[in-house]
């Protein structure tokens, strides 16, 4: 399974979307027993989509990453294309919809 990139900065997390045409970014906080359990299934879910590359950032560790990204609760999931924001979910995540979500989008981006 692949796995979340690190992002320790705001720069590196701006920086990551840049870098790819297809990107998600999990921001996750190191007391969040939703985030904790909801990463594993989130990891799995994004199998299916080999062109989303997966960063991640502890917005504990990282104060910055709320104003940056008008993060108001952990966790919240972020689908970029092409450095836009296409998908945003937060705290309760119903994994069949973000799924059906992700596949339109990621149908259209990929052909």
């Amino acid at each position: 399974m692949r796995e979340f990139e690190p992002l320790t900065s705001v720069e590196a997390a701006k920086e990551f979307i840049r870098r790819y045409p297809l990107s998600f970014l999990y921001i996750t906080m190191t007391g969040c027993s939703v985030c904790h359990a909801l990463q594993p299934q989130v990891q799995r879910l994004l199998t299916k989509y080999p062109e989303i590359q997966l960063g991640a950032i502890n917005a504990q560790e990282v104060p910055a990453v709320a104003g940056s990204f008008s993060v108001f609760t952990a966790p919240v999931l972020l689908l970029y294309v092409e450095g836009k924001e296409y998908i945003r979910e937060a705290r309760i995540v119903h994994l069949d919809l973000l799924d059906e979500k992700i596949r339109k989008i990621y149908g259209l981006v990929t052909g």
